[in-house]
């Protein structure tokens, strides 16, 4: 395991757990870092167009087996996924009724524009087979183009990834304390700490499941593993949308879309979901049983109602033994935010 992302995360989680200020502070500052990367390979990719690099702009030899399609976009969806961490944190939102429509609307098309832009500008410099033999394909773009400036880009690439590890956790962890506060998680989850009011239980059982992915060395399977997880997790609670429409009609809807839109995202997540499977069913197996793993913890904290006291006793003890340690207590607040 390295010892360096050991280092970052233990950092992370100490700033989440210390100051939410400081937590969304850290994030807006190394979201200006990646717009600021980004903005300089849009513009270096200007510069090339001008001078009529167009030379790698071509669809020759382009891959058209259905299923390695599916699985490539594993590899892109994870930039489009801010929209869902949104949903989140919308106790953190001010008027969540009006700024989390607004806020993926805006997310959504600004990373869309610069994403396709950068793209863009990555192929006036590389070929098609430099931009797949790259780790790093911004570094590999800089190396080419900015001299003794190189440096730049690897600086603002790990900006980046340490901004996405800092938002991931924020946003996540606020997932375990809604489900603790629902009773589908232990219950320590869903307290605060007495002197900083942070959700710091949640914060660090988010980071140490995080670490366990460390376990794993191959990024790509990672991405498999926890892209068919997520994408079909999301399916799924996508698909309550047109249920309850039809099941429950009157029921109050402070946020409400067009049917259309859940439509078209289920289909395509049966493609990207389904279409995977023939082709790598170990890896979107592990993906699957990542899902099934959450199978116990609900029989265990929603549906096994009467347990034996010892059971029982062994869970309030242990919850004690926790509160006491992280000084933390149930949250008080009222229940229609």
């Amino acid at each position: 395991m390295n010892y360096f992302i050991l280092f970052h995360a233990a950092l992370l989680t100490f700033v989440n757990c210390w100051d939410v200020k400081w937590s969304t502070r850290v994030q807006d500052f190394f979201t200006y870092g990646k717009l600021i990367a980004l903005a300089t390979i849009i513009i270096t990719g200007i510069v090339q167009l001008c001078y009529g690099k167009t030379e790698h702009f071509n669809f020759e030899n382009t891959e058209t087996d259905v299923t390695k399609i599916a699985l490539s976009f594993y590899s892109g969806l994870f930039a489009y996924n801010g929209w869902n961490y949104l949903n989140f944190v919308i106790e953190e939102l001010k008027d969540p009724h009006r700024n989390l429509p607004l806020a993926i609307f805006i997310s959504c098309v600004l990373v869309m524009v610069v994403y396709t832009f950068s793209i863009v500008a990555f192929h006036t410099t590389l070929s098609v087979q430099e931009v797949l033999g790259a780790e790093a394909v911004a570094v590999t773009f800089a190396e080419k183009l900015y001299g003794y400036m190189a440096w730049i880009v690897p600086v603002f690439v790990a900006l980046s990834t340490f901004g996405g590890v800092n938002g991931i956790l924020f946003t996540s962890s606020r997932l375990f304390y809604a489900g603790a506060e629902q009773g589908q998680m232990p219950r320590l989850l869903c307290m605060i700490s007495i002197n900083r009011l942070t959700p710091s239980p949640a914060v660090l059982a988010m980071c140490l499941l995080s670490l366990v992915y460390l376990c794993s060395s191959d990024i790509f399977a990672l991405i498999t593993y926890v892209g068919f997880a997520t994408w079909l997790a999301i399916g799924l609670a996508v698909a309550t949308l047109p249920y309850f429409r039809w099941k429950a009609p009157n029921l109050k809807r402070p946020i409400k879309v067009n049917l259309i839109w859940p439509i078209i995202y289920l289909i395509a997540t049966v493609f990207i979901t389904i279409v995977p499977m023939i082709a790598e069913p170990v890896q979107t197996g592990f993906g699957a049983l990542i899902i099934a793993t959450g199978a116990p913890v609900y029989f265990v904290f929603v549906y096994w109602k009467n347990k034996p006291r010892w059971i029982q006793g062994a869970f309030d003890h242990a919850t004690m033994f926790l509160q006491k340690l992280l000084v933390v207590v149930a949250s008080e607040k009222p229940k229609d935010v």
